[in-house]
């Protein structure tokens, strides 16, 4: 089916749905790369226009990648639920997105809808929307999910302690891991991009937050990130495997190029729900996205690299994740050029990620050959926490010396709490001020009073 619009005395026509999306997205490199952005400002404006006009219905009836051909696409449209979709089959695009801006419109009623969402409706009705509707939107859809604590709270925001080695010291590891803890960071975990996937050094690392953990009964979870299999060898050896880590994409051809399928990683959450790790839940998924991926593994199928994205957040809804984590500016200038477009990619893989349920946290981040700095991160940081984050990062100095990217710091964190009134988990915000790191109301104590954390840990990294 194609679609037109007129503006003035000029026609735009556009051949399909697919094309119309990718026209109507704002600007953004990958997209000018792959050769299916809008060629102008009066062209972008056309295809929102015709958008708007689009009945929800008809993603239903006209896949951008084809049923037949992609497992995604099957997923999407096999899971889809009529019943929950009954009461917004009757809206366009664009009244999809007054009902959404409405005060009537709740967090019960977007948790109604939910499971009759697909990712194209969630695309399309964000290609409408200004950076301010994204975060009024996504603030009203708290998504809550539990391991060892309780992690998307209203009013509350989690930080991942990442204290990453270029070398995978269990020393080195060790000590920013401590330095994160004492800052207050690591409720939504203790995150480990390893420098190598060797199984045993893998294992090691799993031991040693495991170890700590156990030894001050931190009520938090661990996860080193490696490739799915390997995780999966490192349960069946008896390891200590709390979340199970899977970077993704939105279809079947670049989850392969990640060297996965819906099939393994059922077989990966399958392993990690055997093990029972859990206390308050068993949410125990950990995905990393990012916009730009399928794009990069030439298996985008022309589909806009926004809507691949949100295609990626209905493969890590089947699995009631606990942590979805987009790492917006990551991949590079290439896909996301600026401070401003990794800024609206942000907000848009945040709301996204919300609508359809998924409990959605982001690496505020961006490397040191696009064209942004840490202004650009400060403001999508605090417009995130608006918006209702469900976590970020906390990396020493806001620099990963492994990864070589520039990202969110310990001081980031306190900064975005304090300023917005965000608290920690409830559980490790107890565990904190029992160990009297923070007072009360969650504001940090000063070194001299945080003894019992401090207390042994010379002699603990000793023998980790």
């Amino acid at each position: 089916m194609s679609y037109t619009e007129t503006i003035g005395s000029r026609t735009y026509r556009f051949a399909d749905l697919k094309t119309l999306m990718a026209k109507a997205s704002p600007q953004r490199s990958g997209d000018q790369l792959a050769g299916v952005a809008a060629a102008s400002e009066e062209e972008r404006v056309a295809a929102k226009m015709a958008l708007a006009a689009v009945p929800l219905r008809t993603f239903l009836d006209e896949a951008l990648i084809p049923y037949e051909s992609d497992e995604v696409t099957r997923l999407v449209i096999d899971e889809h639920s009529p019943q929950a979709f009954a009461e917004i089959a009757h809206l366009t695009v664009g009244d999809f997105r007054n009902w959404l801006l409405s005060s009537t419109t709740d967090a019960d009623a977007l948790t109604r809808i939910t499971a009759g969402l697909t990712p194209e409706m969630v695309a399309a009705v964000s290609k409408l929307m200004r950076n301010q509707d994204l975060i009024a939107a996504a603030r009203k859809r708290p998504v809550i999910t539990r391991f060892r604590n309780t992690v998307g709270l209203p009013g509350r925001m989690s930080v991942r302690l990442q204290p990453n080695h270029p070398t995978d010291d269990v020393k080195g590891i060790a000590a920013s891991m401590l330095d994160g803890l004492m800052y207050g960071c690591g409720d939504a975990m203790i995150g480990i991009n390893p420098a190598s996937d060797n199984l045993a050094a893998i294992t090691r690392l799993l031991l040693m937050i495991d170890d700590f953990r156990l030894r001050y009964q931190v009520p938090t979870q661990s996860c080193v990130l490696t490739h799915v299999t390997n995780t999966i060898a490192a349960i069946e050896k008896g390891a200590p495997v709390d979340l199970v880590f899977q970077s993704i994409a939105g279809t079947e051809k670049a989850n392969a190029g990640f060297g996965i399928s819906l099939a393994l990683l059922q077989e990966a959450y399958e392993a990690g729900l055997s093990l029972k790790r859990g206390t308050v839940g068993q949410n125990l998924m950990y995905f990393e996205t990012g916009q730009g991926s399928a794009l990069s593994a030439d298996a985008h199928f022309g589909v806009d690299q926004q809507t691949c994205e949100v295609r990626a957040y209905a493969v890590a809804r089947k699995f009631k994740p606990f942590l979805v984590n987009t790492v917006v500016g990551f991949i590079g200038p290439e896909y996301l050029y600026d401070g401003k477009q990794i800024t609206r990619a942000g907000l848009e893989d945040h709301f996204c990620g919300k609508l359809l349920g998924v409990p959605m946290g982001c690496d505020i981040c961006y490397t040191n050959h696009a064209e942004a700095d840490q202004d650009d991160m400060d403001n999508l940081l605090t417009l995130l926490g608006v918006a209702g984050i469900n976590f970020i990062m906390g990396i020493p100095g806001a620099d990963d010396v492994m990864l070589n990217y520039q990202s969110t710091s310990f001081h980031d964190a306190l900064y975005v709490r304090d300023v917005l009134g965000l608290r920690r988990a409830p559980e490790f915000e107890e565990w904190l001020e029992s160990m009297q790191i923070t007072d009360a109301r969650g504001a940090l104590l000063s070194a001299s009073t945080q003894q019992p954390l401090l207390e042994g840990a010379n002699d603990w990294m000793g023998i980790a």
